[in-house]
């Protein structure tokens, strides 16, 4: 993700607490399950519990987008986010259908947000691809 000055520091300072917390959320997640101390209600509790650190990495790009001062650096992050999007949104659609006729094995909901965050290596990709030559591919 492209980043500058002081919101791109902020970010990453961000970003990294939120990956150590669904690290620590994660392990704990797991450990009260494999211990069987997470059931009835708690269970649902337990099991969000590694989501909000990932949903906060989504506030904190939100976030982001909205600090930086640079316009240009701007562009190039929305355009690597709706990439990232379409790129999301494509596979699990096609998953989808291939998995309704038992062409492919389920995957867990989650991976979604994988998908995303590996779309965005694919829009920055883009971004390269189309800034190399001024943006003259667009």
């Amino acid at each position: 993700m492209t980043t500058s000055g002081q919101a791109g520091k902020r970010y990453g300072v961000r970003v990294t607490i939120l990956m150590l917390a669904y690290v620590a959320l994660l392990f704990l997640a797991n450990w009260l399950f494999d211990q069987g101390h997470a059931e009835g209600p708690l269970a649902w509790v337990v099991a969000s519990l590694p989501a909000l650190p990932i949903i906060g990495v989504f506030v904190v790009i939100g976030r982001l987008l909205v600090e930086l001062n640079d316009e240009y650096v701007r562009m190039l992050m929305t355009r690597q986010m709706l990439v990232a999007t379409g790129f999301m949104l494509s596979i699990a659609t096609a998953w989808g259908f291939f998995e309704s006729v038992d062409l492919v094995p389920h995957v867990e909901a989650y991976y979604a947000a994988v998908l995303w965050f590996a779309g965005l290596g694919v829009g920055g990709c883009a971004n390269a691809w189309l800034e190399r030559d001024g943006g003259r591919h667009e």
